[in-house]
């Protein structure tokens, strides 16, 4: 009887511990899929993708940039919106020093956009392979 373990696939035996919660969590999600105990924690750890800290600082810097971005667009079309209220309570055209500034505006925007796109896609592109 022994030996029986000998010619087992997997023949290392692994102990994590869990608080009820946790353990209960995976019960449920075990009793979900339909797989066995071992099955299911298998299959979790293949399909897990560990995201390296460069990765995980650049999402990071993203996100703080995005939350400018989105302060910036708000200070821009409130802008918009008052000069547009003025036009259209006095007949007045904004200057051209204001449709200046807010062409700068937006073209600064547009460029923190594109810088954006530029890592988000380095991120979700796979490395091309090269021929050796």
């Amino acid at each position: 009887m022994k030996n029986n373990h000998i010619n087992r696939k997997r023949n290392i035996a692994v102990t994590i511990r869990m608080n009820d919660a946790e353990y209960n969590t995976l019960n449920t999600k075990v009793a979900e899929s339909g797989l066995t105990q071992q099955a299911f924690v298998i299959n979790a750890i293949k399909q897990t993708v560990i995201m390296p800290m460069e990765d995980h600082l650049i999402l990071m810097n993203i996100s703080m940039t995005f939350t400018d971005l989105i302060r910036q667009l708000r200070g821009l079309a409130t802008n918009v919106n008052q000069m547009a209220k003025w036009a259209n309570t006095t007949g007045e055209l904004p200057t051209e020093h204001q449709l200046d500034e807010i062409y700068e505006n937006l073209d600064l925007f547009r460029k923190e956009c594109d810088h954006i796109w530029l890592s988000i896609r380095s991120l979700i592109t796979p490395p091309r392979r090269t021929r050796e």
